[in-house]
């Protein structure tokens, strides 16, 4: 049983970790798109003639950023915390405060991740618009913002499972099973015999 649950933590924790820093990384060109459509404004602005597109694509943009980056920080311990006590506490004891942390943050990200497909569903079924000049659909921008926000919902699990493992003094990637054969059968089976 300790071993299927090893396991499958493993399989969990690395795919998780996977997407969202192959996410996370797509995610940074992200500010190389808003810096170009602001470039855009600027050469448009200079030749009299704006965009009307062009501070709300920013915008949206920039949200898209830091909500489907989001994940790829978490990951990478890039958040800001308050470190006043935490840096003092052994390994340990800090995966045990950030695994209580975590159990908080899942609650807050599953209203989130509710609270926006919510919110998409009813943008794509009502053809929601925003109420500007440009008028943009809205459906994809909080279909974006829904699903950054599920992606920090998979790693904050995924770093609750490890802090769990490591509060109890075990790195989860670390775990194997290897077992020794004796004529073909595992080691542990045939003492039994």
């Amino acid at each position: 049983m300790y071993k299927a649950v090893v396991l499958a933590s493993q399989h969990f924790t690395r795919t998780v970790d996977r997407i969202n820093r192959a996410v996370g990384y797509v995610a940074m060109y992200l500010l190389v798109v808003m810096m170009g459509i602001l470039l855009w404004s600027v050469f448009t602005n200079s030749i009299g003639k704006p965009a009307i597109w062009v501070m709300e694509m920013a915008q949206f943009t920039m949200a898209a950023y830091y909500l489907v980056g989001a994940a790829f920080s978490m990951q990478q311990e890039a958040h800001v915390r308050m470190d006043f006590l935490y840096e003092r506490w052994g390994k340990r004891k800090r995966s045990l405060a950030d695994s209580l942390t975590s159990v908080a943050l899942l609650f807050y990200l599953a209203m989130l991740v509710w609270g926006g497909w919510e919110s998409s569903s009813s943008a794509v079924i009502y053809g929601q618009r925003n109420h500007t000049v440009w008028a943009p659909y809205m459906a994809p921008i909080k279909i974006i913002m829904t699903g950054g926000m599920a992606l920090m919902l998979l790693q904050s699990l995924s770093e609750l499972v490890k802090d769990a493992f490591r509060a109890c003094g075990k790195d989860l990637q670390a775990i194997t099973f290897e077992e020794e054969y004796a004529d073909g059968i595992p080691a542990t089976l045939a003492t039994l015999t």
